[in-house]
């Protein structure tokens, strides 16, 4: 009998696209996907460990699925929290069978397992094991053709940034970037080719660094700086991807990198579409994490974006309560937000991650207060992205069709951003022109413009037959 299997992906979209690389392995071994994680013979959980909260959920998920699996069903964990705390994970959770970090297989023999009920282990009271490239490496896996009309695809492994906050490079690795002929074959593979994929969303760490860790020297632009070119690996891919598909739509970028030529090269797709990792925008916030930048830089980015394209709608994350945040700063923060007036923002609390800058700084900031802060962020926020959407009723906009009655324009990012709701007859993988006749805080609703699609691109029959057995979970606010 068929073996059948279940991967439950936590955390960004990074692990989405590991997560259908590793679904590749496993029907390539013989495995059929299982219609839910009670029906699998191998439960996979692909964790999440960026934050403290990522780390919670992905325990309660593994905790979960041990009690609902069946009998002689076998509990791997794989992804960031299994490269990160290794034989400590297996330790603290003896329900598991088989701890598999990035690029191990998830069929091989588990070791020996303390038995159960032993002491309780903290995770991170050991020193982390130095991040390697593994045995296969998942970004040039292949994967099954997309089953939505959209798909990630991570163009790059690791970061060579140090953010004081983030332990990403201690277990990611340093950035290692695929080829563009790789990167564009999968692009292919996955429907660019016949014209059944019509959104392509590239991720990394740091999505505008692509290929810099192939340069000498590793020469990057900066808005700021003069204008040498380092940025063209990236412009050249984005082009090229733009060639294949619809839309292309570009996630991470960092806020020096984001010149002139990467401008150009992401409103030259149709999409535009600007996700800028700023984190803060207090100057000494910014230098105590370690970052480039400042709240005026960032405005005058913006504005020069919005000037070349009025329409152009943005996305950012903050943390909230890094160590040393006064009152000054988060005030900073709040004018900013009602100043930039960004489509999306998301707010997340400072996580005291072992290993990292942050870990031993000073001036900790009061849980409490963090909650408060974060709750004035949010508020203010949810006011100017349902002020931006009531504006967008009775404008005539764009949209793909993901799935029966849930479509996107080009300023929502799949799983991410609000959605458009549409008529459930319209074909899914299609675009058409509609017209938007209410909004709700981030959704709004719309009808079709005429019958038909726009360029007949419906998405094929044989694409949407081919699901996964997978589940996601995204809002970690990796970045």
């Amino acid at each position: 009998m068929t073996e059948r299997y279940w991967i439950e992906t936590l955390g960004c979209p990074k692990n989405q696209v590991d997560s259908d690389k590793l679904v590749g392995t496993l029907v390539v071994d013989g495995f059929e996907a299982a219609d839910s994680p009670e029906d699998a013979d191998l439960v996979v959980v692909n964790t999440c460990a960026f934050i403290e909260a990522a780390r919670q959920e992905s325990i309660d998920t593994v905790l979960e699925l041990a009690d609902t699996r069946k009998d002689g069903a076998r509990l791997v964990v794989t992804g960031c929290m299994a490269e990160r705390y290794g034989d400590e994970l297996a330790e603290a959770l003896p329900e598991i069978d088989l701890v598999a970090p990035f690029g191990a297989s998830l069929l091989a023999s588990a070791p020996s397992k303390p038995p159960s009920g032993s002491t309780p282990v903290t995770l991170g009271s050991k020193p982390a094991p130095a991040a390697t490239i593994p045995d296969f490496d998942l970004l040039n896996l292949p994967r099954p053709h997309s089953s939505a009309p959209w798909s990630y695809i991570k163009v790059a492994e690791g970061c060579d940034r140090n953010c004081g906050f983030c332990a990403i490079p201690s277990f990611r690795g340093k950035q290692r970037s695929r080829s563009t002929e790789s990167i564009l074959a999968e692009v292919d593979q996955l429907g660019g080719s016949d014209g059944t994929l019509a959104e392509v969303v590239l991720v990394a760490q740091d999505l505008s660094s692509f290929a810099l860790d192939r340069s000498t020297g590793r020469t990057e632009p900066r808005i700021d700086g003069p204008a040498v070119g380092g940025n063209r690996p990236i412009v050249d891919l984005v082009a090229a991807v733009s060639a294949r598909v619809r839309w292309t739509r570009l996630l991470y970028l960092y806020p020096s990198t984001l010149d002139d030529a990467l401008v150009e090269a992401i409103l030259a797709t149709g999409v535009p579409y600007f996700d800028l990792s700023l984190q803060h925008v207090s100057r000494p916030m910014l230098k105590r994490m370690r970052r480039w930048g400042e709240g005026e830089r960032f405005l005058e980015r913006i504005r020069s974006i919005r000037a070349a394209e009025p329409t152009a709608a943005f996305r950012s994350s903050f943390i909230v309560g890094y160590p040393g945040e006064t009152e000054a700063d988060h005030d900073h923060l709040l004018a900013w937000i009602e100043e930039a007036q960004l489509d999306w923002v998301g707010f997340f609390p400072f996580s005291n991650e072992a290993g990292t800058y942050a870990a031993d700084l000073d001036d900790q900031v009061d849980s409490d207060l963090v909650t408060e802060r974060i709750r004035e962020c949010t508020e203010l926020q949810d006011a100017i992205t349902a002020r931006r959407r009531d504006l967008l009723i009775g404008s005539t906009i764009e949209v793909l069709v993901d799935a029966p009655g849930e479509a996107r324009s080009y300023r929502e990012a799949p799983e991410i951003d609000g959605i458009v709701t549409v008529p459930s007859h319209l074909a899914v993988g299609s675009f058409f022109e509609v017209v938007v006749t209410d909004s709700d805080g981030p959704d709004l609703t719309a009808v079709p413009v005429g019958d038909g699609p726009n360029d007949g691109g419906a998405l094929a029959a044989a694409a949407t037959a081919t699901g996964t057995a997978t589940a996601t979970a995204t809002g970690t606010g990796e970045r």
